[in-house]
Parts: structure tokens; C-alpha cells; sequence
């Protein structure tokens, strides 16, 4: 069994890992990828191969990765060499998704969506599919992974993840603004606590993983609510939501920010607090 991934960021890294242990070839690509991705491919112990036709060749599963402004172009780029299953993960509109799987050409096409963090729960982490070939999908699962099927219809699935993220990208768009105004003003770690108290004691612990999150992948979360918007507006429903294009308006501020931070040093940094990371964007120029 081999299984591609296209891009190489959180998801790919940590399902790769399930994989590898239970006995499956996991190979990626690193051509035009970045420092933290070629890192992040090379410790993991996966096949990195010359480039991403021979991947999408090779792959009896062959699973997208990428950011939700690049999933049609790739698929475009390498629907047509896919021989066996391609599985679009990445958080985008039903249209999207729709647009980029019917560059496929053998039509065995999968709509997938992680469902819950990934850094939380690991190769556990659910991952719900739909599509002609989802059932070929869920051979997987007897190789770590846990997948549930959801039908044969494409878009089901993105409709689904789509929406969660209006909610669960809303929420940390409001601690991003409320835990920055308040290390601005000295009170952070207090105001965490107070939260805490009405949020339960794993509150703290995961608004601190929430928060760095937030920042690593906020070019994403921007994207993705791109894409919710285009969801609604093809339910005629983008008149009625307001919080979309606040959250929206946020993850690009913060973009803005990680992008300017990157450029000053180069790299992403490893960041183990919160603090790191508003202590930073404080010292930007």
C-alpha cells in the first residue's frame, strides 16, 4: 500500500506517522516546499520522491494537503497522472472541492475532512468522507486511521467541515483579540484563569495550543474563511452573517503579521508560549 501526501504540513505529518507504524509506504513530494515543511518531511521518515508527478503515479492513495487557495491548482496540475484514489482533505467550499475533483480524470475521488484537532488527538483524530471511493478510502482504517463514511455525494463532507469552522475559527479569533489586549496590558495570565473558571480546567491548556495555532497557521484560517464565505453566498446567506468577515479580517491581520515576522527572521521559530508569540509581533518593525 503506498499513500502520496501533497503538502507536508500538520495533517500529512501526523497521519504519516499512523501510516508508517502500521505498515504503509507513505511518500511526499518537497519540490518548492518550505524550511519548516522539508524539516517536518525528513523527520517523519516518509519517501521523499524527485518530484510530484512520479507521487501522484506511485500513490494507491494520493491525498491533498494544501492550502485552501492551491487545492483546484493542484489538482489540476496532477489529477491527470493520479492512478489510483484522490483524496481532496483540505478545508475548502463544496464548490471548490467539487471544481478540483472533476480535474481527476479515472473519476476515484474522495471529499474528505478532519473533524477535531489534530495535534490532540493524533492519528485518531476522525476523519469523515464521502464519495465514489470513499469505501477505498476506509481500507485505512486497518492501518491507524479512523474514517467514517458519510455517504457518496462530493461536497457533503466540506459543506460539514466548512461549517464547523464558522464556529471553532470564531472562537479563536475572539482569544486572539482578548488574550493580546490583555498581555498588552499585563493581565493575561489572569484573565486565562478567570475564563477558566467558567470553562473548565482544560481551558488554559488549550488556549494556549489555540492561540499558537492561530498564529502557524493563520494564512490558512484566512483561506478557509474565504471559502465559508463563498459557501454561504452560494446559499444565499452571505447578507446575514457578520462574525465571517470579522474572523476573516483577523486571520489576515495576523498573516500580515506571521509573513513580516518571516521575513525579519527568516523562519517560522519555534514557539512554546503564547508569550513568544506576542512578544514578537510587539518587536516587529
Amino acid at each position: 500500500m503506498n499513500v502520496g501526501f501533497i503538502g507536508f504540513g500538520e495533517v500529512a505529518s501526523t497521519l504519516s506517522s499512523g501510516l508508517l507504524s502500521n505498515g504503509v509506504n507513505v511518500s511526499t513530494c518537497l519540490e518548492g516546499r518550505s524550511k519548516r515543511t522539508i524539516y517536518m518531511a525528513k523527520k517523519s521518515g516518509v519517501n521523499i520522491l524527485d518530484d510530484f508527478v512520479e507521487l501522484a503515479r506511485t500513490s494507491d492513495i494520493l491525498i491533498s494537503a494544501v492550502t485552501p487557495s492551491t487545492a483546484v491548482a493542484v489538482a489540476k496540475k496532477l489529477g491527470k497522472y493520479s492512478k489510483g484514489i484522490y483524496v481532496d482533505i483540505n478545508n475548502v467550499s463544496p464548490s471548490t472541492v467539487n471544481e478540483a475533483l472533476l480535474l481527476v480524470e479515472n473519476k476515484r475521488t474522495v471529499d474528505a475532512a478532519i473533524i477535531g484537532s489534530v495535534e490532540k488527538n493524533g492519528c485518531d483524530v476522525q476523519i469523515i468522507a464521502c464519495g465514489d471511493a470513499a469505501k477505498d478510502f476506509s481500507i485505512l482504517n486497518n492501518h491507524g486511521l479512523n474514517i467514517k463514511l458519510m455517504g457518496a455525494e462530493i461536497g457533503h463532507c466540506s459543506q460539514i467541515k466548512i461549517m464547523r469552522s464558522s464556529y471553532t475559527k470564531g472562537v479563536s479569533a475572539i482569544l486572539w483579540e482578548t488574550i493580546s489586549g490583555a498581555y498588552e496590558m499585563g493581565i493575561d495570565e489572569e484573565v486565562l484563569k478567570i475564563i477558566a473558571e467558567t470553562e473548565g480546567p482544560q481551558f488554559e491548556k488549550l488556549a494556549h495550543s489555540r492561540l499558537i495555532s492561530s498564529f502557524l497557521h493563520s494564512k490558512r484560517r484566512y483561506e478557509e474563511m474565504g471559502e465559508l464565505k463563498k459557501l454561504l453566498s452560494d446559499n444565499k446567506m452571505l447578507n446575514d452573517i457578520i462574525m465571517v468577515s470579522a474572523t476573516e479580517n483577523r486571520f489576515k491581520d495576523i498573516c500580515m503579521k506571521n509573513k513580516k515576522i518571516q521575513k525579519e527572521n527568516d523562519e517560522y521559530g519555534q514557539y512554546d508560549s503564547y508569550k513568544d508569540i506576542f512578544y514578537a509581533l510587539k518587536n516587529i518593525k
